[in-house]
Formats: structure tokens, C-alpha cells, sequence
């Protein structure tokens, strides 16, 4: 059952890395090479639940169903 996406949600990266269908270490080296990228909008790889600009972006570059 796929949930619509709530423009308004954060998201854990673990869960991203579940919709993806990769692990999270797998999601992990997805996000340290987009490092730089990330952190010019504001988060840096240690954030726990990622706002809903930076949900759109990933699923937007990584072709995630959110």
C-alpha cells in the first residue's frame, strides 16, 4: 500500500532508505556523495529526520516512491 506524499512530513533517513530499497549504509554513501549538495541547503549528514525540501530533492535524484 503506498501512502501519499504529505508535503509536510520529515522523514528519518532509515525510512527513506526502506522506500528505496536499500540499506541504510547503501543510502548512507548515496548521501556523503551528495554532501556538499545537502549541506548548501541547509543540513548536514548528521540530521536525524530530514525536512520536506530535502525529502523532495533526494526522492527527486534517487527515484524514491514517497
Amino acid at each position: 500500500m503506498q501512502t501519499q506524499y504529505d508535503p509536510l512530513r520529515f522523514y528519518s533517513k532509515s525510512e527513506l532508505a526502506k522506500l528505496a530499497g536499500v540499506s541504510y549504509s547503501t543510502f548512507y554513501r548515496f548521501l556523503k556523495s551528495r554532501r556538499l549538495v545537502l549541506e548548501s541547503m541547509g543540513i548536514t549528514l548528521y540530521t536525524k529526520k530530514l525536512p520536506p525540501h530535502i525529502v523532495r530533492y533526494l526522492s527527486e535524484e534517487y527515484c524514491i516512491d514517497v
